[in-house]
């Protein structure tokens, strides 16, 4: 799991939480289902199954991968419309190509981000480079969606490339943790990626036997989600393990701690934080369609289909062959 990790972790500002910090109980835990997506590559559901009250305003999140590809095998998506949302591809291992019709894209390796708004909609495609196909190899990482108020379901579509090295690069008050702010604040840093909601998305490595325990903002809900190894969650030091989920409840610190003893895979435990503030709103969801409203879902599949949200790209633009 080759995400950037900086050569000297001692050196990187510290994260505390105070000492009057009231702990986020672990509501629940759950497992993420297997699946496929696109033309065949294959995922686990991060948030199947969890109450949409915990989730918001996320709305579902795919873990891609981790595969080992042969010659031949990688695969993409074909193009396909958003509208209402946004898409947030964290690769970790591997390089992943996007296009879109409104112009943005491009390539991501190992530790990259990108952060797309899908706003009053667009077509976009997520493909493997040919020298991957070609070659096989190694491909993980994760999609997350993001709801959008309605007053900005319809904003103009953007995009975002966050670079590996440009993610703000933190650690544990003990030195043991390396945790990578991708967006949103964190014990007064900022992370790099620009929101229209409230988020705060985090990657942290907790080094075997380690604990981390990071402030979180009162008024965000809060997940984590086991990227490889195993540890536990929550001052009850809930036992979590890779593929799962936990809940938070109320309060204002997040503590997870990584198991003395890893699996073969790991030798620490990967886990993504993520919060953010709900929404709120009626969601009306159908496919790549985010809305508030069944009418105005309706109005983004006649758009789509009367070719309102962009045209593919000509031959000489697209990313592939």
């Amino acid at each position: 799991m080759p995400a950037i990790t900086p050569a000297d972790t001692l050196a990187l500002p510290r994260v505390s939480t105070s000492t009057d910090a009231t702990p986020r109980p672990v509501l629940a835990v759950s497992t993420a289902p297997s699946g496929f997506e696109g033309e065949g590559f294959p995922v686990r559901r991060a948030f199947a199954g969890i109450d949409y009250r915990y989730l918001d305003p996320f709305i579902m999140m795919d873990q891609m991968g981790e595969v080992d590809y042969q010659a031949g095998e990688p695969r993409g998506t074909p193009w396909h419309p958003h509208r209402g949302f946004e898409t947030v591809t964290y690769l970790i291992d591997g390089t992943f190509i996007h296009r879109d019709s409104h112009g943005g894209g491009g390539v991501i390796n190992d530790g990259d981000t990108q952060w797309m708004t899908a706003g009053s909609g667009l077509l976009h495609i997520e493909t493997p480079p040919e020298e991957l196909v070609m070659s096989g190899g190694l491909f993980h990482g994760i999609q997350l969606w993001v709801n959008l108020p309605a007053r900005d379901k319809m904003v103009t579509p953007r995009y975002q490339d966050i670079g590996g090295g440009s993610v703000t690069y933190l650690t544990s008050a003990d030195g043991g943790s390396v945790i990578r702010l991708i967006a949103g604040g964190l014990d007064g840093n900022e992370g790099p990626g620009i929101t229209h909601t409230p988020i705060t998305l985090v990657h942290a490595t907790v080094r075997a036997g380690a604990e981390l325990a990071v402030p979180w903002r009162p008024d965000f809900n809060a997940l984590g989600y086991v990227l490889a190894g195993n540890g536990h969650m929550g001052t009850e030091r809930r036992p979590i393990r890779m593929g799962q989920t936990a809940v938070f409840g109320a309060g204002d610190a997040i503590t997870v701690g990584a198991d003395t003893k890893q699996d073969s895979r790991s030798d620490s435990l990967e886990i993504l934080l993520l919060g953010g503030q709900p929404i709120r709103e009626p969601m009306a969801h159908y496919g790549p369609f985010v809305m508030n409203t069944r009418a105005e879902l309706q109005q983004a599949f006649d758009d789509f289909q009367a070719g309102r949200l962009g045209v593919i790209p000509s031959p000489e633009r697209l990313p592939h062959t």
